[in-house]
């Protein structure tokens, strides 16, 4: 019996990276801004509560969407972990833990939405709750929701750091794909720390300091399905050994 090893294109990794990072940015801006950011009016309860249950198949899309994201997050990691292991093994594997620790965080903390679901859905065992009552508990859980997304995104920006850095350094990537990268890393970095220690702020540059990141991985994205990487520097890569080489010397 022959055993067989298929070998797969390090260019055919890029473009199924590529495409899975499209699904995971349109995925991410759907529930975030299409949903939430439809139904959630800052400071009002009431209202959010009614937007809420007035459209609660879109709000429950809005979930299934982030869940949809946070699935292709495991393979994208994967992915780039392959792409990048021949510049460095080490800082390669960290950049897909951090990555791993951001979907492990904002895919328990996807538990904070359901929860609105449960408060507004008019279960009996609820009754011994005034509505009001409910309708603010659904407010906390939806903040916890929004902290819980910007504590995910520290790590994540973490990873972006650490790919930038990598992408830049390999060869077989443009130089400005690392910038991209490094550049959103930063802006999830500093929205996320704005958020925990300056929210009154935080809130109000929110757009103008998360445009940066959507530039970044938007045009990483775009990249890696139109262009991919050069094949024969990659190769070259192979065969010259890591450029940052870990203690011992993998």
């Amino acid at each position: 019996m022959t055993n067989r090893t298929i070998k797969i294109s390090p260019l055919v990794y890029a473009r199924i990276g590529g495409v899975l990072y499209l699904i995971n940015i349109v995925c991410g801006m759907f529930g975030e801004i299409f949903v939430r950011g439809h139904l959630v009016v800052a400071g009002d309860a009431v209202a959010t509560a009614h937007r809420i249950m007035g459209s609660e198949f879109l709000f429950r899309c809005g979930v299934a969407g982030d869940l949809i994201m946070h699935i292709t997050d495991v393979p994208m990691a994967v992915i780039f972990y392959v792409l990048l292991k021949p510049v460095s093994k080490d800082l390669s594997l960290l950049s897909a833990l951090f990555g791993m620790l951001q979907t492990a965080i904002l895919g328990a903390n996807k538990l904070n939405l359901v929860a609105v679901l449960f408060l507004l859905g008019g279960a009996s065992y609820l009754k011994a709750f005034e509505p009001n009552q409910l309708q603010a508990l659904a407010s906390l859980s939806l903040s916890l929701h929004a902290y819980g997304f910007g504590i995910g995104l520290i790590f994540f920006g973490m990873s972006c750091l650490v790919t930038g850095y990598l992408l830049f350094e390999s060869g077989y990537f443009p130089k400005f794909l690392g910038v991209l990268q490094v550049m959103a890393g930063v802006s999830y970095l500093i929205n996320s720390f704005g958020q925990l220690l300056l929210p009154a702020i935080s809130d109000k540059v929110f757009r103008v300091i998360v445009m940066p990141a959507f530039i970044g991985e938007f045009g990483t994205c775009l990249w890696l399905i139109v262009k991919g990487l050069n094949v024969s520097k990659w190769d070259e890569r192979v065969r010259m050994g890591p450029v940052i080489e870990g203690p011992t010397g993998a």
